[in-house]
């Protein structure tokens, strides 16, 4: 039988290395890269969750792009700048083309202080749908109400696309990168996080219901979907994943190995 590993324990002093805020983002997006591992979602060292470093300079933080998932801490997280280069010196490759979409949508919008980018198999599979997401379940319809959908263009290198990506989001948070994957902006980790969890279940679900065939689906009664995003809107949703979710998330990773917080 696996054992857990013993809890790592916190840092005791961080101001002296970050600046203010700074070490509880990076405590905060490690543990959403466990969390990505954890629940299958990971796709090798490729995607990213970016967070914003809280202050004037236009700072980030992004995966050191030699690691697994798994591995990341909040001290091997890499400091970048808008164009996805490093700031100070750090021993791990980035990938600066890998923050093509997290830059445009970080710089665009004040309440983008994390992006998160997956390529999971059902997230991909529904962005091939042409449909789109379908509103049959209720995490559908959590999710779908605050999506957005822009057309596939390759892999994100092309600076240019910054601007259709930032225009087909508007206000959004959420969208469905066609043929490509998912993704979810939030004005923390943790409201991110929650919103990828709902669009990515969403995503599995609706694989799994097509799976059986399209005949006899069962469609909502007229209504009910405007009733349930009045009950999903984003200040109650950002709420939830402040309050509720994020901590009892922080506490699970914490008892299963909690060295994301070095």
């Amino acid at each position: 039988m696996a054992t857990l590993a013993p809890p790592a324990p916190a840092p005791t002093t961080t101001d002296a290395d970050y600046a203010p805020g700074e070490w509880e983002a990076r405590v905060d997006l490690a543990a959403a890269y466990r969390l990505v591992a954890l629940y299958g979602w990971d796709d090798l060292i490729f995607t990213h969750l970016s967070a914003r470093v809280p202050g004037p300079e236009h700072h980030f933080l992004i995966n050191p792009y030699d690691m697994m998932f798994e591995e990341i801490t909040a001290s091997s997280l890499v400091k970048i700048d808008v164009d996805g280069q490093p700031v100070g010196a750090t021993t791990h490759p980035v990938n600066p083309a890998g923050f093509t979409i997290h830059s445009a949508l970080h710089m665009a919008r004040d309440d983008a202080a994390a992006v998160m980018h997956l390529h999971t198999p059902h997230g991909q599979a529904v962005s091939a749908m042409e449909f789109g997401l379908l509103p049959h379940t209720q995490t559908s319809m959590i999710a779908g109400h605050d999506i957005a959908y822009h057309d596939y263009e390759g892999v994100a290198t092309d600076l240019e696309e910054r601007e259709r990506l930032v225009a087909d989001i508007g206000d959004k948070h959420a969208m469905i990168l066609r043929n490509h994957g998912t993704l979810a902006v939030g004005d923390s980790v943790a409201s991110c996080f929650l919103r990828l969890y709902f669009l990515e279940r969403a995503c599995e679900a609706q694989v799994l219901m097509l799976s059986a065939g399209r005949d006899h689906l069962n469609k909502p009664n007229q209504g009910v979907e405007d009733k349930v995003a009045h009950q999903s809107n984003p200040k109650g949703m950002g709420a939830l994943a402040e309050r509720l979710a994020w901590p009892a998330l922080l506490r699970k990773l914490d008892r299963i190995d909690a060295s994301f917080r070095t």
